[in-house]
């Protein structure tokens, strides 16, 4: 994989680019930044800039003012690459709140294995309904020891009108959700996101999550994207790139409240 390549195209297609990610949200262009709006339930902050060292501030103080004015707590989400080169500090020093840091993972979804068992008792349910929400957002909750609320609201709302470009999944052992994902599919580009891949600590290291990884690859196989792209943690980074996931820059979620 040529890195500098690809990494410049997720710029162009996924960030630069960038699509409202629901129902709701919309996406505005200003000054050099790109930036969502999302809905009431949703996501809000920037997703790309190009500034440099006589730019940043007045940028970063104009979507503070901007957020604000809506009522609204946003990200920073500030990438390895960004410019300027110490643009994580000036969002400090404007008050922003660093969480912690995530490495960028990008597959050519071909070079990926599409197969892979899942253990004894378990199957992968296909979330499409309400019910199938609450088993998502009660995986994150015990995986990720977080509130489930957000992600609740926004898969309903992705999931409404027999929308295609969000595909949850769950896995059940017996009647219990023991992990959750999602794949998030932006047409006309060439990468699928996969999202929300958490798995309950009594299931962990049994395979479960690698057969959600093939599951939503196979997804993305099928509808013809070349690419899938994951914010991966430290936990995990080391099961991707097993799988044949690279790293190509870090992700840090900057938050203004």
């Amino acid at each position: 994989m040529d890195h500098a390549a690809v990494l410049a195209l997720y710029d162009r297609d996924m960030r630069e680019g960038a699509r409202p990610d629901g129902p709701g949200a919309r996406v505005e262009r200003h000054h050099g930044v790109v930036r969502q709006v999302g809905s009431p339930h949703g996501w809000s902050g920037v997703v790309w800039s190009d500034l440099d060292e006589t730019t940043a501030d007045t940028a970063i103080a104009e979507q503070v003012r901007y957020f604000a004015g809506l009522g609204l707590e946003f990200e920073w989400k500030l990438y390895g690459h960004d410019l300027p080169v110490d643009l994580g500090k000036r969002l400090r020093a404007a008050g922003f709140t660093p969480e912690p840091e995530e490495t960028l993972m990008v597959a050519e979804v071909a070079d990926l294995p599409l197969e892979s068992d899942v253990p004894d008792g378990v199957r992968l349910l296909p979330v499409t309904d309400p019910a199938g929400v609450d088993l998502v957002a009660d995986v994150h909750e015990k995986a990720f020891g977080t509130d489930g609320t957000r992600l609740r609201h926004q898969l309903l709302a992705q999931l409404a009108g027999d929308r295609e470009d969000v595909v949850a999944i769950v896995a059940l052992a017996g009647d219990e959700p023991v992990s959750a994902a999602r794949l998030e599919l932006v047409p006309g580009t060439r990468f699928a996101g996969l999202w929300g891949g958490g798995t309950v600590p009594g299931w962990r290291g049994r395979g479960v999550y690698r057969a959600l990884v093939a599951h939503r690859a196979r997804v993305a196989a099928d509808r013809g994207y070349r690419y899938v792209q994951v914010d991966a943690t430290g936990q995990s980074r080391p099961i991707l790139a097993r799988l044949g996931f690279e790293p190509l820059t870090t992700t840090t979620p900057y938050v203004c409240p």
